[in-house]
């Protein structure tokens, strides 16, 4: 019989794998970077080096909330994916399917060994199981990649411990890395991680008006209090109910109005519907400059435009991928 972790983890929805060779890469997997898709490539690699000619199956195992969030609690986190869209972003790289397991007090006491028979084994029925190199689990972090190796000859399971992958300049690939690429307002280099352009998502609100006021209406999005993208102004593209938009967006606490809560307001070009209540989906492809407070109203309509005219550019010669996932 299963665990009540085992059980957690079987409600996921994941099946029994049948005739194909299930590979399970676990990870916090936020982001879903270009360092967690490596781990699918090593996988379905490893399946073809002991099953070949068998279908594989790449299952990625994660965890919610974020660990940290049940360590440090109060503390904000700086998600890179949403909750609600990180299965989305789990397939958008690779994964045929993902298991979610809810991280709490009982799983986080589960010994690394009853990880391995109860989770791995008993209720995802790995085949074989892909980690970075320093992966760490079970209770205190006790369970290191050598005892998985070790488990993994003595059970039946085959184990591949995946390198880090490095950016251009040496640094590890990480959601680490990334969120401080973010927080600078370094988009080219989180994107670059990331393997595609840094995107938010979420409900557009009413706010001030000011921008309609002064021919700028933008659409306004609260993001999550624990996002640490740097304020400032950038070249946007957007996705709503798939229809492809460009434009600037600003994301800070408009300095030059209120200095109020961090919110995101996005102007799209060429764009005039009411679209309150719906679910925007906003890329980042470059930061044109910080927040600034200026003079004058005059003052700051001439840079705007100037910003509406940088950003154009910016996109026109942009191959960068538009978010996916905007549908209300």
């Amino acid at each position: 019989m299963l665990s009540a972790d085992a059980q957690s983890a079987a409600k996921t929805g994941i099946p029994a794998p049948g005739d194909r060779f299930r590979v399970v890469a676990i990870g916090n997997f936020d982001g879903a970077h270009l360092g967690h898709a490596a781990l699918v490539e090593a996988g379905r690699t490893l399946a073809g080096e002991k099953a070949p000619g068998r279908p594989v199956e790449c299952v990625a195992l994660t965890f919610d909330p974020h660990p940290r969030a049940l360590f440090q609690p109060g503390q904000l986190l700086f998600r890179l994916t949403a909750p609600e869209d990180r299965a989305a972003a789990l397939l958008g790289i690779g994964f045929d399917a993902a298991a979610i397991i809810a991280f709490d007090r009982a799983f986080a006491s589960l010994s690394a060994e009853a990880f391995i028979a109860d989770i791995l084994l008993g209720a995802l029925r790995a085949d074989a199981v892909v980690v970075g190199e320093d992966f760490h689990f079970g209770q205190g972090r006790k369970g290191t990649p050598a005892l998985l190796v070790t488990e993994g000859e003595r059970l039946g399971f085959a184990v591949r411990l995946v390198r880090p992958v490095r950016h251009a300049d040496g640094t590890t690939i990480s959601s680490t890395a990334i969120r401080e690429a973010l927080a600078a307002g370094d988009i080219p280099r989180a994107n670059a991680m990331l393997g595609r352009p840094y995107a938010v998502a979420g409900e557009v609100i009413h706010g001030a008006k000011r921008g309609r006021e002064i021919g700028y209406r933008t659409a306004n999005i609260a993001l999550d209090p624990g996002n640490a993208l740097a304020y400032g102004i950038y070249a946007v593209t957007a996705a709503l109910d798939g229809e492809p938009l460009r434009g600037v967006a600003s994301y800070g606490r408009r300095p030059h109005f209120d200095n109020g809560p961090p919110l995101l307001e996005v102007h799209l070009f060429d764009f005039s519907r009411d679209i309150y209540g719906s679910r925007l989906a906003v890329a980042f492809h470059a930061r044109l400059r910080g927040e600034a407070k200026f003079d004058s109203l005059e003052a700051l309509l001439a840079q705007m435009a100037r910003d509406c005219k940088a950003a154009r550019a910016i996109l026109d010669s942009s191959t960068g991928v538009l978010p996916q996932r905007g549908k209300a």
